[in-house]
């Protein structure tokens, strides 16, 4: 379907292609089972509760997804998902305690993860999380004793609609896994029998949401009266993590638009505007790329990067070209928003390596540092650290 159609569909219809399932979904290799996951161990050093941290304005926290293992060879061996350790998502948590404790010391030491999804290669498979990606993250939670936020992707839900049998296991499996990590049901920042939930440190507060059901009701409803009941007075800085990116330029975008991140950009980004939210954090393309929305509101200008942070050690994908963004453009132009492409992924494999990125909070001030678990260092944005404002 062109991309302008898919655009144009209402919410109704965009619900209707988003219960579609992949090619690879319908693949004989995704094969649920009975396997109880096994839950991540919370952290040593769990975030303190909201009201004790209000004066905090100097952290960083890290960001970053797509650890899923490749699907089996050609040759018939099955995806290393559920026989083996992730390994190159070993290396990027490898990378991110040795970050930790050179933050430590600093102004700005590291506080919490937040990753944008895709832990497996099929939530459905209990075995996956618990022989390829728990213990990973144990060592964030344990060794670095970092508190680890999580945010659903469509590897780990399947792309099936609510209440679907093969959705409703991935659920399971995913909550299980998080169950020590993120709000019980009945917080008043959980919504109750969904991975969606909020929480706030210092200045900033971060929602993270199931983008596979970007046009459910009751879950939009939920975010809107997190937004509407937020003090803004404390909370400058607001932060959404989802899984599917509102743009794109890597396989999963450039002349493609797909259903879920066109629901992205016509239920959500009207809403992040009007509560001036600061940055997206998504994955679903494995490699680096950058947008900058700018828009006006009530007089003033605002700016929204969205960061797409998907090297977490999935098969790496590559640029494959620019999104026409005309149509979008043109829909919004009530609000003169103007779309950057701050950075682009490069043109080969070589050129986006694994990868997470550490964001520094500094007031109301970001900065952006990018960690490659490359030889080489990566320096995508021609400098160790980029400041956003």
């Amino acid at each position: 379907m062109h991309k302008r159609l898919i655009l144009g569909v209402s919410v109704a219809v965009a619900g209707l292609l988003l219960a579609r399932p992949s090619a690879q979904q319908q693949a004989p290799v995704n094969q649920p089972d009975d396997v109880q996951v096994r839950p991540i161990e919370p952290p040593v050093r769990p975030l303190p509760p909201e009201d004790r941290t209000a004066r905090e304005k100097k952290f960083s926290f890290f960001a970053y997804g797509d650890t899923r293992s490749q699907g089996p060879a050609r040759s018939g061996e099955p995806a290393p998902d559920g026989r083996v350790l992730q390994g190159p998502h070993s290396a990027v948590v490898d990378a991110m305690v040795a970050a930790a404790q050179r933050l430590a010391s600093t102004q700005f030491p590291a506080r919490f993860v937040v990753s944008s999804g895709d832990a497996v290669l099929y939530g459905p498979n209990g075995t996956m999380w618990n022989v390829s990606y728990v213990p990973l993250i144990d060592r964030l939670t344990r060794q670095a004793g970092l508190p680890f936020f999580f945010a659903v992707g469509n590897h780990d839900m399947t792309t099936r609609p609510i209440g679907d049998p093969e959705r409703e296991h991935g659920l399971r499996n995913t909550l299980s896994a998080i169950s020590k990590l993120l709000p019980p049901d009945g917080s008043p920042r959980r919504l109750d029998g969904y991975p969606t939930f909020a929480f706030g440190y210092g200045n900033a507060f971060f929602i993270l949401l199931d983008s596979n059901i970007a046009t459910d009701k009751k879950q939009l409803e939920w975010v809107t009266r997190q937004l509407d009941g937020l003090d803004r007075r404390r909370y400058h800085l607001v932060f959404a993590v989802f899984h599917h990116p509102p743009f794109d330029s890597g396989q999963h975008g450039g002349d493609l638009l797909e259903p879920a991140s066109a629901a992205i950009r016509a239920v959500y980004l009207p809403l992040f505007r009007k509560h001036h939210v600061r940055m997206t954090i998504t994955g679903h393309d494995h490699l680096l790329d950058h947008f900058v929305e700018r828009y006006e509101d009530g007089g003033r200008a605002y700016r929204m990067d969205h960061l797409l942070s998907g090297g977490g050690g999935a098969p790496t994908y590559v640029y494959t070209g620019e999104p026409d963004l005309a149509l979008y453009l043109k829909e919004n132009a009530s609000q003169n928003v103007r779309v950057e492409h701050l950075i682009k992924p490069g043109p080969a494999i070589a050129d986006n390596p694994h990868h997470f990125t550490i964001i520094r909070v500094d007031g109301d001030k970001l900065s952006l540092e990018i960690v490659g678990t490359g030889a080489a260092p990566y320096l995508p944005y021609g400098m160790p650290r980029l400041d956003l404002n």
